[in-house]
């Protein structure tokens, strides 16, 4: 099951992609933990990423597509994987695609975890991580049962600053920007499907399971 997961900060889309890791036994791509991981070993495509950090420029996509390349000639994504983070626009979708038409890898599934715009500002803007343990709750939706103070470890929980009603509404108005293409690219190409990511995560999953189930089943 090669899958692509679109989803906004706060979508849930994180929880969701841990599930069906479990499930599938298939990885997770991010390429962010791709990008970290091959500068920090200073592979060839890592050097020249760090370089382009260093300069204070994006990393260029053959850059990226490279490192993802590389991650699926690894024997674990025979299964499938999920890949999370890329692609971003229209072109990366696009230098994606090819890429794994060459591979013989196409894609199977576009998942996008859809959620209201007023139910992600207040998910984001109700954050509150505790300094100790690094747990999350909300003040909207998963309070503490004691105002500021972790429910695990009796740590204080923070507000962080950019959690914030101004910065996180920009960031989803180009998340919105980025993804709309996106979304009716995959839809185009039939491979979108779209589950809402409201309610309790074990309802939003059995969705997404269903989705799973039926595109293994037609493939």
């Amino acid at each position: 099951m090669r899958i692509v997961l679109l989803g906004a900060p706060g979508s849930g889309k994180g929880t969701q992609s841990k599930l069906i890791m479990e499930r599938y036994k298939i990885p997770q791509i991010s390429t962010g933990d791709l990008l970290r991981a091959a500068v920090a070993a200073e592979t060839p495509l890592g050097q020249q990423a760090k370089a382009a950090m260093d300069a204070g420029q994006l990393v260029p996509d053959d850059i990226v597509l490279g490192m993802i390349r590389e991650r699926l000639a690894m024997p674990d994504t025979e299964r499938g994987y999920i890949l999370d983070g890329f692609p971003r626009n229209l072109n990366q979708a696009q230098s994606l695609d090819d890429m794994l038409a060459d591979l013989n890898q196409p894609l199977d599934v576009a998942l996008l975890i859809d959620v209201d715009f007023e139910i992600l500002m207040q998910r984001l803007t109700g954050r509150l991580t505790c300094a100790s343990c690094g747990a999350v709750f909300n003040k909207f939706t998963h309070p503490p049962r004691q105002e500021n103070v972790c429910d695990l470890c009796g740590g204080e929980l923070q507000h962080r600053a950019d959690d914030n009603e101004e910065t996180i509404g920009n960031r989803l108005k180009v998340y919105e920007t980025q993804t709309q293409p996106l979304v009716e690219y995959y839809q185009d190409k039939g491979l979108l499907k779209s589950v809402k990511g409201e309610g309790e995560i074990e309802d939003i999953f059995n969705a997404v399971s269903r989705i799973l189930q039926e595109t293994g089943d037609k493939a």
